[in-house]
């Protein structure tokens, strides 16, 4: 069985129940989204130069739609594409919790129906924990640039390569904790992990297989397979961990690519 059927397997095996546990029942979710929406979603926000109602924006692996219903909240026209049956279900519910409109597509993003190309987007988002679900990144990026209108943004915030491929942290920010150069950077296996939202579940069952195989990108592949895609990187921005001045201070955590799709007319 290939990498990205195991992984779609792991993905309907608990994420519901996961989602419960980490945010609340959809109800409860709501209401905290609803309080103050550029909360749920103030690490991108601002890569939309936080003018996004009436606009059109897809959430490609949107997951569990908390931050496709801050978006619709804020005015934004919003479609959410993702493989997960269990995420769909609680994005769903979150979004009638909300009283926002939230079209979910249940579908591999490398294999949506061709209308979605038929009616371009405004913006594509990615954020947190995506890329590395893909052998190959150009599928994906093909798929996004095809998304998009002349003049559209895509918007990928991810967690650092520096942090994912290269060091091991151990320890709590609350009392020591340290890092280690334990893995090697221009390594291109798969490798085997947990799925994510497994965490959430504090050592309960989940109802499928939970192990994800990955393929961890370098900064330099994931620049290189946006330009490659066909559009124009206008932003590279790398956000450093400040989970503590102390323990975690130089280390990134996170980076953000903004690209537009060029309009030749």
């Amino acid at each position: 069985m290939e990498s990205s059927e195991l992984n779609k397997q792991a993905w309907n095996g608990g994420a519901y129940q996961a989602w419960e546990k980490r945010f609340g029942t959809p109800e409860q979710a709501a209401e905290r989204i609803k309080r103050n929406p550029v909360k749920s979603i103030q690490h991108v926000y601002k890569y939309f130069d936080e003018q996004v109602e009436g606009k059109r924006v897809m959430n490609l692996m949107g997951s569990n739609g908390v931050k496709g219903v801050a978006f619709a909240l804020l005015g934004a026209e919003v479609t959410v594409a993702d493989f997960s049956r269990e995420n769909q279900q609680y994005a769903e519910e979150l979004a009638r919790a909300a009283g926002v409109e939230l079209r979910y597509v249940l579908s591999d993003v490398l294999h949506l129906p061709e209308e979605e190309f038929e009616h371009p987007y405004d913006a594509v988002f990615m954020e947190n924990g995506i890329l590395h679900y893909f052998k190959d990144l150009k599928p994906l990026l093909d798929s996004a640039a095809r998304l998009l209108k002349p003049g559209g943004r895509l918007v990928i915030q991810d967690f650092h390569p520096v942090s994912t491929k290269l060091i091991t942290s151990t320890g709590t920010t609350a009392k020591i904790r340290k890092h280690k150069v334990t893995g090697d950077y221009f390594s291109t296996a798969l490798t085997a992990s947990d799925v994510s939202f497994q965490k959430y579940l504090e050592g309960e069952e989940s109802s499928g297989p939970n192990t994800v195989y990955l393929r961890k990108w370098t900064l330099g592949e994931i620049v290189t397979a946006v330009a490659d895609s066909g559009l124009f990187i206008k932003k590279l921005e790398e956000t450093p961990n400040l989970s503590s001045d102390v323990f975690d201070k130089g280390i990134p955590k996170t980076f953000t690519i903004v690209a537009e799709k060029i309009n030749i007319s």
